[in-house]
Order: structure tokens, then sequence, then C-alpha cells
């Protein structure tokens, strides 16, 4: 919503708004362009009386500002529908689907895009570090969107990506996740061919043909060519991958097609997701008429996004990273290039349990497993997580420690650290300010210590 109201500034109109608990990138972002922001669901956020109202999903029945606006019978209209009707039917649409990735590899592809002078619009889910910003009109023919499947408004249940109508449409993987919303994974499948019925027959499906879930959601009906990718190749990858020299967190890959050699990727970022993020981004490109050799080139140049993998401050040795995963695939993948990343050095990981699918326990059986790579964890459990933790924690051996206060959990951290640590602080939200915390208590430590 942060991405549609600059892109509504952009269009030359006057845009205010509300939410609650906005924080950095997304909060720094708005006020730099200007657009005002008000805490809270009051009825008055209505007043004076606007011309559209674009509602996001996060609103409910029953929140007093949905009331006032369907009482006084103001034109509303959810975000998806109103970027699809304003801004998106003269553009060629490059969308980017899937339970993992979509934010990186919708940030690839427009830097992509970008690179070959072709000036895309762009809405992204995160701030890419090429372009600071995480949406733009663009004065190209291209506008390239993160696609998601969560649903559109409350007052429209279907998946926000079926509003867009994408020409050339990325379908990065698809796993059991939004439990709020989805009874099971066959109810995501129905919504993700929902999409697949969208895409014209001249435009292009880039699919992880390593995916068997989305293998099942084509063969409910395709009419569109498809163009598959997978890290080790297979009957119907027609992009592969593979590590090169001594790169095995993945920071430099050669890209296959069709098996032959096209150039090699190296870049600043780490693991096995990313490349095969990379492949779809490449695949994509090419349908919007970049060549390999191109799009190889300026992936060398990508510098990433905004809490994926962000170092945050380095203290007396202690290195302390941002990143946004949350579901246990992304927990594992994220921990698996770090690991890769920095052999023996310890890693520890910090979680919070805070989407809805995982507050409601839907991977407490695998959480465990999926931090198998940490030689240590901490949890944070909040008063409203759904399940208990403790088998979790008994799960790792030893390993894990669990705080229910913010403050508390970075004192603690802080204290238990030591030179040569690498801290993952994983959430899909602010976690309560724990990376400034912790930097703070670190830098703390180092001032009292006797060589501070």
């Amino acid at each position: 919503m942060g991405g549609l109201a600059a892109l509504a500034r952009s269009a030359g109109h006057r845009v205010t708004g509300s939410d609650r608990n906005v924080y950095p990138p997304m909060s720094t972002q708005l006020a730099a362009l200007g657009i005002e922001l008000i805490e809270g669901y009051e009825a008055d956020q209505l007043d004076p009386r606007p011309d559209m109202v674009v509602v996001g999903n996060v609103m409910r029945r029953g929140m007093p500002v949905v009331e006032a606006l369907l009482d006084a019978g103001l034109p509303y209209v959810s975000g998806p529908e109103w970027l699809a009707r304003e801004l998106l039917r003269e553009r060629w649409v490059l969308a980017v689907a899937g339970t993992h990735g979509k934010t990186t590899t919708t940030s690839m592809l427009a830097w992509i895009l970008e690179h070959a002078g072709l000036a895309p619009g762009f809405l992204i889910g995160g701030v890419p570090a090429d372009f600071a910003t995480s949406a733009r009109l663009g004065t190209g023919a291209f506008f390239v969107i993160e696609a998601d499947e969560y649903d559109t408004a409350f007052f429209d249940k279907r998946a926000k990506f079926v509003h867009y109508r994408p020409r050339t449409a990325i379908l990065n993987n698809l796993e059991y996740d939004h439990a709020d919303i989805y009874p099971d994974v066959a109810a995501i499948q129905r919504q993700f061919h929902q999409l697949v019925r969208t895409v014209p027959g001249a435009g292009r499906i880039v699919w992880n043909a390593g995916d068997l879930n989305l293998r099942a959601t084509l063969q409910m009906g395709c009419w569109t060519p498809l163009e598959g990718f997978a890290r080790e190749g297979g009957p119907d990858a027609y992009w592969s991958a593979r590590p090169t020299g001594a790169a095995a967190d993945y920071s430099a890959f050669e890209v296959l097609e069709q098996g032959q050699p096209c150039g090699t990727v190296q870049w600043d970022l780490i693991g096995a997701h990313n490349m095969e993020n990379a492949l779809a981004a490449i695949a994509a490109a090419r349908h919007a008429g970049v060549p390999a050799a191109r799009a190889i080139d300026a992936l060398g140049s990508f510098r990433g996004v905004a809490r994926r993998m962000q170092l945050r401050g380095e203290v007396n040795g202690v290195r302390v990273y941002d990143d946004f995963a949350h579901h246990p695939t992304a927990i594992a993948t994220t921990l698996d290039g770090l690991r890769r990343r920095v052999g023996a050095a310890r890693i520890v990981a910090v979680l919070e349990p805070r989407s809805n699918t995982m507050r409601m326990g839907v991977h407490r059986d695998v959480l465990a497993a999926s931090l198998a790579e940490a030689d240590a964890v901490w949890l944070y459990i909040p008063p409203d997580l759904g399940w208990d933790a403790a088998p979790v924690l008994a799960a790792l051996q030893g390993r894990a420690q669990a705080r229910g206060d913010v403050a508390a959990l970075a004192r603690d951290l802080a204290a238990s650290s030591r030179p040569g640590d690498h801290v993952l602080i994983m959430s899909n939200g602010g976690f309560g300010g724990l990376h400034e915390q912790l930097i703070r208590e670190l830098e703390h430590g180092t001032d009292r210590s006797p060589h501070g």
C-alpha cells in the first residue's frame, strides 16, 4: 500500500493514508515523498472527504473507518483494482508470484530492465538498494510487479494477483502459507491457476520446474508457452545454473540455457535460492527482449533489497543481520546461504514468529528442523502466540532459548554474543526495534569492557 501511495503521488494525486505501527524503510519513504500518514483507523480519517478511498487488505468490517466509509457511500476500490485500472492497462506487465522470493526476484527483474535502458515502472514489496524506492511509474512500456497471493480486500476475497493481467508471469514456488485465509495448499493452487488463466497465449510463464505443487497447478490447464528453470536442470528446465570455482555460497554461478553456458553471475548475494531467483529474472527479461548476457551483466551490479540478509551493524566483531524470512523454507535457505558464506563461524538465529500462519502454529512441527544450521537460537514468544513453543526448544537440544520481552532479549543476546558471531535476526515485521537495541547493547558492553 505504501508503494501504491507513491505511485498515486507520482501520477499527480494528493495522497494521505492511515495505518498502524509503520516502520522503516516504508515509513521513511512515505515521509520523503511528503505523503501524510495518520496513525489509527478512526472515522475522522475520512474528513475532509476524499474523492476515492483505496482500501488495503488489512482493513476489516467493524473498524470505525471502514464503517464510516460504507455509511457515507464514498467511492472505494481495492489497491490491486485501482492499480490495474489506472496504471497497468496499457503496460506490458511482468508479474512475479510465489511463496518465497517475490521481492528479491521482482527487484532483480526491474534492475535488469533498467540496466538495459528500458526505464520500467515497478511496484515491489520492499526497497531495492538500486532504486531506493519501492515503486515508480517509469517511462517505458514495461511494468514489473510483485504479485501476491494474499486476498485482495474485505469485499474481494480473490488473490491480489488476478487483477494484474500479466503478459510475462514468473511462478517461483508454491508452498502452504497464509493459513488465516487458505485451508490447505490446494486452495492456494486454485488461486495460482486463476493467475495462469489470465496470461495470454502470446505471453510467457516462467516457472520453477523443480516444484511439484507448481507442476500440479499447471496440469489443471495452461494456454501459454512455458519456460522452466531449475537449480540442477531436468527435462523441463530450459534454464539451470551451477556454482563456479570455490563459490560454495553461490556468490558466483554459471547460467546455462538448454544446457549451454551463456555467462557467469558474480555478485554480493548468497544462497541457492537467490541463484534460482536470478534464473527466473533472466528468463522473464529475455521474454521482454533483454538478451541473457545483458541480464547476467546487470545482475553483477545488483545490490539486493533492504531486509534481505542486510548487515545492520558490526560491533566488536559481532555482525548483526536483518532478514525477512518467516516461513520454515525461507528460514532454512537463508541459514544455508549464510553457513556457506561463513563456514565454521558461529551463527546465532533470532526469530520472531510474527506472520498469521506462524502465530497459528501451522509450521511448529518443522520449525526446529529449519533452524538446524544455527549454532544458537533465540525465539521471541509474543503474548498472542497460539501454541506452546516448548517442543521446538526441546527439539533444538539445548541450543535454543526463549524470551517474551524484546528489551530482555536484546540484553541477554548481547551478553551471550562473542567476537566472530553472525547474529541473524528474522522477522516479517519490525521486531520491536530489536536490531537497534541489540547494537546499542553491544556498544554499551564494549564501553564497559576492560579494553573498551
